[in-house]
C-alpha cells in the first residue's frame, strides 16, 4: 500500500482525519515492504535523519516496524519535525503517541 493525494470524498470513505495533509497532496503512506530491499522501519528512520517533513508517523505494527510510514510536508515551510507513533486500542480508537530522542 502506497497513498499520495486523496479526494476529500476517499479520505472520508478510508476514515481520515478531516484536517488529513492528504487531501492537499502534502502527505505520502509508504509501505516499502511489500517492495523489498528496505523495510519500513529502514524508511521511517531515512527519513528521519535525511528528509525535511513536517509529521513522520510509525503506523501501527510493532516495536520492530510499523505497517507503513505517514509522512508529510509543508510546502510553505513551516515544517515541524514531529515525529510520533500511532497506537490503536482495542475499541478501535488510535492514539498518537510523539516519539522524542
Amino acid at each position: 500500500m502506497s497513498s499520495g493525494y486523496r479526494s476529500r470524498a476517499l479520505n472520508d470513505a478510508v476514515g481520515g482525519s478531516k484536517t488529513s495533509q492528504h487531501i492537499s497532496g502534502m502527505a505520502l503512506d509508504l509501505d516499502a515492504d511489500v517492495f523489498g530491499g528496505a523495510t519500513n522501519a529502514e524508511v521511517f528512520r531515512f527519513i528521519k535523519e535525511n528528509c525535511v517533513f513536517d509529521q513522520l508517523i510509525w503506523e501501527f505494527g510493532d516495536d520492530d516496524s510499523p505497517d507503513w510510514v505517514h509522512v508529510s510536508f509543508h510546502r510553505w515551510g513551516d515544517n515541524r519535525r514531529r515525529c510520533m507513533r500511532a497506537v490503536r486500542h482495542e475499541d478501535g480508537g488510535t492514539e498518537y503517541q510523539v516519539i522524542i530522542d
